[in-house]
């Protein structure tokens, strides 16, 4: 069957001027993400990326040979302009300071998004919604049998959570987890599609691979 293989941006640049940018370490998980996939010889033969830099770097880093195409469906949702909209922009810390606290407030703030109890954002939580179902319908169009997408964990969580029925809340559940680079596989065919692997990291898996996870 067909496989569309989508794997989390590596680590982006809090902190620092320019957010969507990859992290030193985030360049270097993605080339481990790459090297993985080749030791084990899967190739894509198609890729594709959101327009964001973190995720199309990562696809470069990555080190395959095909011109990614790109879908603005596969952009994460804009939690800035959630905190805008709720007047909470001026209070945002950096999540090293206290990144529990900073993986709540993300949790609860995209809860109150999907109630519809924030106004004035960019963008709906139904509007997220249908453009990332549209990215996936654009993903496995075509002949290709390994696709390859390049994402963001909001993305990923929303497409785990819709394939497996689960309720709205269980996005936030899974965006949560996702670790940088991670793989999240599907499986498909003209009589469904399928959930075949979830936030799996077998690059980080060796003690010089375990410091390297992270989650932001």
């Amino acid at each position: 069957m067909p496989e569309l293989l989508i794997v989390r941006h590596g680590q982006a640049s809090f902190g620092a001027e320019n957010y969507d940018a990859l992290s030193d370490l985030g360049h270097r998980q993605s080339v481990l993400a790459g090297e993985s996939l080749r030791a084990t010889g899967w190739q894509p033969d198609r890729i594709i990326t959101g327009t964001l830099d973190r995720q199309i770097d990562t696809a470069k880093a990555m080190g395959f040979a095909l011109a990614p195409e790109q879908h603005p469906g596969l952009n994460e949702y804009d939690f800035q302009d959630l905190l805008r909209a709720q007047g909470q922009a001026d209070s945002f810390q950096d999540p090293r300071d206290d990144r529990k606290a900073h993986f709540r407030r993300l949790r609860d703030t995209v809860h109150a998004w999907m109630r519809d109890e924030i106004a004035g954002t960019a963008e709906t939580w139904a509007s997220f919604a249908a453009r990332v179902e549209d990215a996936r319908s654009f993903a496995i169009s075509g002949d290709a049998k390994r696709v390859l997408v390049v994402s963001s964990g909001g993305v990923i969580g929303q497409m785990v959570a819709t394939t497996l029925g689960g309720q709205v809340e269980t996005m936030m559940t899974l965006n949560l987890q996702i670790k940088n680079t991670a793989l999240t596989r599907f499986v498909y065919s003209a009589r469904g599609f399928y959930l075949h692997e979830f936030n799996s990291a077998p690059h980080f898996a060796t003690a010089d691979g375990a410091p390297l996870i992270s989650y932001s």
